[in-house]
């Protein structure tokens, strides 16, 4: 079975939802509640049933307005965006979203072009999946994202340190939370966080990228080689004064990446 998107796919394999076979080889803890921004309303559904069906609580909203009623209503784990709404795009509600909220983003799109996967990436989605695709998958994926903000959550609880400063930065690792050496706070992804904490927890060390998966995602959970270099690019363009030649976070030709500069931990 599979959910597949308008432009000239077929329209989707039901069955499988319908009867009632749902995937439980890992149970979730408690049940998340998931945003599902869909305007196919067959897909919406369908992909709603799937993951009610397993233990997510789930709303549904067909374009960016609707998207907005729910988050000021609510209170919500993880959205499920699709690329291609009327009005404003998934993109585009991508980039407003990572003003404003962490929440984690996967972005489901009908485009196969790796060109629109780095993009969605470079807004600042923790994860995307292309249609058509199979609701076990999205499945996986929604709680390999879901479990690395809550392994987060608990790693801090257990770390020594709890700050980071350099270069005037300051990183509390309890409030995850990162701010300039002028006190403002610096707005990053759950997954720009993860990477750049990996980093500054390992100064003056070479990390290869699939070290930095490893440290970050587990290897399961890197769906896209590049994707360590689109967040080490956001990390930088968000910190570095000038993001062509950084000076905080270098490149290792052949290596990886470095976090270059002294860092203070209380």
């Amino acid at each position: 079975m599979c959910f597949r998107g308008r432009d000239g796919y077929n329209r989707i394999q039901k069955s499988e939802c319908e009867s009632g076979r749902v995937w439980h080889s890992e149970t979730m803890t408690a049940s998340p509640h998931i945003l599902v921004v869909e305007d196919d309303r067959e897909i919406s559904n369908l992909v709603t049933r799937y993951l009610r069906a397993n233990d997510c609580r789930v709303s549904q909203a067909a374009n960016g307005r609707a998207m907005d009623l729910h988050l000021a209503e609510g209170r919500f784990d993880l959205i499920v965006l699709d690329l291609m709404l009327p009005g404003e795009d998934g993109l585009a509600i991508c980039r407003r979203l990572r003003r404003v909220r962490r929440i984690p983003i996967i972005m489901l799109t009908a485009k196969g072009d790796p060109l629109d996967r780095i993009i969605g990436l470079e807004m600042g989605a923790d994860d995307y999946l292309a249609k058509p695709f199979d609701p076990r998958e999205l499945l996986a994926r929604i709680r390999a994202v879901l479990r690395r903000v809550r392994d987060a959550a608990e790693g801090t609880a257990d770390r020594t340190a709890r700050r980071h400063g350099f270069a005037g930065f300051d990183i509390d690792v309890v409030a995850r939370r990162l701010t300039d050496p002028g006190g403002a706070e610096i707005a990053l992804t759950g997954a720009e966080f993860d990477l750049l904490l990996a980093l500054v927890e390992r100064p003056g060390r070479v990390l290869s990228r699939d070290r930095l998966l490893d440290l970050t995602q587990g290897r399961a959970a890197g769906p896209f080689e590049r994707s360590v270099d689109i967040l080490i690019s956001r990390i930088r363009r968000k910190m570095e004064r000038d993001p062509h030649r950084p000076e905080i976070i270098r490149t290792v030709r052949t290596g990886g990446y470095m976090f270059a500069v002294d860092v203070e931990t209380s």
